[in-house]
């Protein structure tokens, strides 16, 4: 067995009919990441009879003292059941990689481990992973472990949205707070729309605060995947803002005046009055929010007459399936709950182009209400998704002399 370079079409070739194929691993994603000083590889693993059974995209970087360090995001694409041809990869990847100057690879092939409810109860089991896992233990790989949260590079855990039911019924399995809050955004009067000129720049601004990645890289990932871009905005209507949270007011003023006198009709028949105190109690509460909200929905008419984006959303289309590349709010307006109604459209839409799933992208592998983490899994598992658990991240050194360095100077 050995480990060859090839060209692009040759790779695309081969990744597009593997069983774990996915667009980090498609020439498309290697042009990108070209542009932000990544040396892209792409490698085939030949058999003893020259035939190509498996292949990567690498991306390569200049460490300490010239060492370069290669990872193959969400590869390999290779059979590791198959104990034998492991051990022969191992040999041949330490070989023929240690040739093209690289010290250490990592990798984080795209195989899942369990399939899992919105809950976290195992609905099924990948019998294969537990076989990959093993072999790639036994043939020297360091696994980084059944990591829980955002520690790899990719994440461990994703959710995904399953299309192919009737729009009615996928609304209908959403979770009720999901539900309330989609409601609630539609009542605030917040409008989705597809963004045909694919600008980002608003985008950006509700995203640059969480997100490292410069604005070029969203930039060259719309102009690379093109028609299978897609950004998604959520505006406020504001004059419609203002109408809705009007009535709100209104209703809750005549509701609150109904209460006192009732209140007062009991007084006067010295009757329990406990449970009108409470209402009353609750009402006056209520009318003080509502004000609240007509005041700033006010000014923000005022400040925004032709209406006022306030989230957004980019996503990619690959192999039948949409990705939630990233997705962004502003803060000021994160009660109207514009993010859950942005999903809902996406669902919406993607239902209706027949696609197979849509992938909420990254969550944390613990489900304890609890965990820090538990408002972001709220969201995403909140739209019926099952959980994919992938096996997690490996590393294998590839020159021991040259990553001995690197780990000595990284220390430094």
């Amino acid at each position: 067995m050995k480990v060859i370079t090839i060209e692009p079409e040759q790779f695309d070739s081969f990744a597009k009919k593997h069983k774990y194929r996915n667009y980090y691993q498609t020439s498309t994603y290697g042009n990108i990441m070209k542009q932000f000083n990544y040396e892209v590889i792409y490698i085939g693993i030949n058999n003893d009879e020259d035939r190509l059974i498996g292949a990567s995209l690498l991306l390569v970087e200049n460490s300490v003292m010239k060492t370069k360090i290669a990872y193959a995001p969400r590869g390999i694409l290779f059979d590791f059941t198959d104990s034998e041809k492991l051990e022969q990869l191992t040999e041949a990847l330490k070989r023929d990689l240690s040739k093209l100057g690289i010290a250490l690879l990592t990798m984080d092939p795209a195989i899942p481990i369990t399939i899992r409810d919105n809950k976290g109860n195992i609905v099924n089991i990948n019998n294969e992973a537990k076989i990959v896992m093993e072999n790639l233990k036994n043939t020297g790989f360091t696994y980084k472990g059944q990591n829980l949260y955002f520690e790899n590079k990719k994440p461990r855990w994703e959710a995904l949205t399953v299309l192919q039911k009737d729009i009615r019924e996928i609304y209908k399995s959403f979770d009720k707070r999901t539900r309330n809050k989609i409601n609630k955004a539609l009542r605030s009067g917040i409008e989705i729309y597809r963004d045909d000129k694919k600008d980002l720049t608003v985008l950006y601004d509700f995203i640059k605060r969480k997100e490292k990645k410069p604005f070029k890289y969203y930039q060259e990932l719309v102009k690379a995947y093109g028609n299978n871009a897609d950004i998604f905005y959520a505006k406020l209507n504001t004059e419609q803002f203002v109408i809705n949270c009007k009535k709100l007011y209104e209703d809750e003023v005549e509701k609150n005046e109904n209460i006192a006198a009732k209140f007062q009709q009991l007084a006067k028949q010295s009757g329990d009055r406990r449970e009108i105190f409470d209402k009353k109690v609750q009402s006056d509460k209520l009318l003080n929010i509502y004000k609240s909200n007509l005041i700033f929905a006010t000014n923000v008419l005022k400040e925004n007459p032709d209406g006022l984006i306030i989230a957004g959303g980019l996503n990619i289309v690959y192999d039948n399936a949409a990705y939630l590349v990233i997705e962004g709010f502003d803060p000021k307006y994160r009660s109207l709950n514009a993010n859950y109604l942005l999903k809902w459209r996406m669902v919406s839409d993607y239902t209706n182009e027949k696609l197979k799933y849509f992938n909420l992208n990254g969550i944390s592998g613990n489900f304890d209400k609890k965990n820090k983490y538990a408002g972001l899994n709220e969201m995403k598992l909140g739209y019926n998704s099952v959980v994919t658990e992938y096996i997690g991240e490996y590393d294998i050194v590839i020159n021991n002399f040259k990553y001995n360095l690197y780990k000595n100077f990284s220390k430094k």
